[in-house]
């Protein structure tokens, strides 16, 4: 948790503070984007409405603590301080070049590695998937549309529980790289391994992307079935 507090409180914190610090000696057009996440709206029953831009924030872990922090300094230093800002906040990203501890690079990775892949509980945790690409391509229409003092969400319109991911994956593994019939298995998914579920799991993240989409005209390309095989074929050229 302190690493969590030290950068998303505290490396907020500083960054409002050295951007007060050149507003006030330079009187130019600037705006703070803080790019935020949908954790900090809390747990999402299966029957509720994805989170829009009023809902009350409900964090459950110190992660999501933090960034809601950080949320609240930005609107903050912009009410008192009048700093230009805008909140985005966004689902679970996916893409090329992302940390291989998050879920779908691991998957790929180790399925490729045929090692056991571990996937939390029951796997029934529901998140929404966005594309990277599609996810910046928002970022630059919203800097670029002279919206200040908003926030919005940014989703992919693609919810799913992890099981259902690890399966896709290993679907399309076993079309696009299929298994050597010396490693004893018949699909990729004979590696996934259920381990003990962390704490604090929030059962399902979901957003409403429709104020993005009436005052930006944005809305994601990529369906998840489209933005995976993109992501697979980029590990399989880069990666391995």
């Amino acid at each position: 948790p302190e690493k969590f507090i030290l950068t998303n409180v505290f490396g907020t914190f500083n960054l409002l503070q050295i951007t007060n610090m050149y507003l006030s000696k330079f009187k130019k057009d600037f705006l703070f984007h803080h790019i935020s996440t949908d954790e900090v709206f809390g747990d999402l029953d299966l029957e509720s409405t994805p989170f829009n831009e009023s809902t009350r924030y409900d964090p459950s872990s110190p992660y999501s603590a933090s960034k809601a922090s950080s949320d609240h300094l930005v609107r903050a230093w912009g009410r008192t301080y009048g700093i230009p800002y805008l909140i985005t906040n966004c689902s679970n990203n996916y893409g090329p070049y992302q940390n291989n501890e998050k879920l779908i690079p691991k998957t790929i990775t180790r399925a490729l590695n045929l090692e056991t892949i571990p996937i939390y509980g029951n796997g029934s945790q529901i998140r929404d998937w966005l594309y990277v690409e599609d996810h910046v391509k928002a970022l630059y229409r919203i800097c670029t549309s002279n919206k200040k003092n908003e926030s919005f969400m940014i989703g992919g319109n693609n919810e799913k529980t992890n099981l259902e991911v690890v399966e896709i994956i290993c679907a399309m593994l076993d079309k696009i790289r299929p298994l050597d019939k010396k490693s004893n298995l018949k699909s990729y998914s004979n590696l996934i391994t259920f381990v003990p579920d962390r704490p604090g799991h929030d059962k399902r993240y979901a957003v409403d992307i429709s104020k993005i989409f009436k005052n930006i005209g944005w809305s994601p390309n990529e369906s998840f079935e489209s933005g995976i095989q993109k992501t697979i074929e980029w590990y399989l050229e880069n990666k391995l």
